[in-house]
């Protein structure tokens, strides 16, 4: 059976690795909020935020690549733990993120560093 909520972590982390700005939006929903885990303050929300940050970061960094080591799917949640390379500045981050889909689109983002 398919899993909404897993196809749309794997698009928007293909989408993230092309540096392609619509194809990853298209995965968010409009009023998408993004939250540090585990306080749960919220970094940002909406898609034109998302929109600015993630081009700037897809231009500043187009080596950047971020390989999948492990995901659980949950009914509506995703929670994937990557390392990311190629950073211009050079640095190597493992991360988790966590996606919660709410009417097939990632409504929440919650990212632990």
């Amino acid at each position: 059976m398919e899993n909404i909520a897993e196809n749309l972590a794997q698009q928007q982390l293909d989408a993230y690795n092309n540096g392609d700005i619509e194809a990853f939006l298209i995965n968010y929903h409009q009023d998408v909020s993004v939250k540090d885990f585990p306080s749960n303050e919220v970094v940002y929300s909406g898609l034109d935020n998302m929109r600015e940050r993630y081009s700037k970061l897809f231009m500043e960094n187009p080596n950047q690549h971020a390989r999948l080591l492990t995901r659980i799917v949950q009914g509506n949640v995703v929670v994937d733990h990557e390392h990311v390379t190629g950073r211009a500045n050079g640095k190597e981050v493992y991360a988790m993120a966590i996606y919660e889909v709410i009417n097939d689109k990632i409504a929440t983002v919650w990212f632990k560093r």
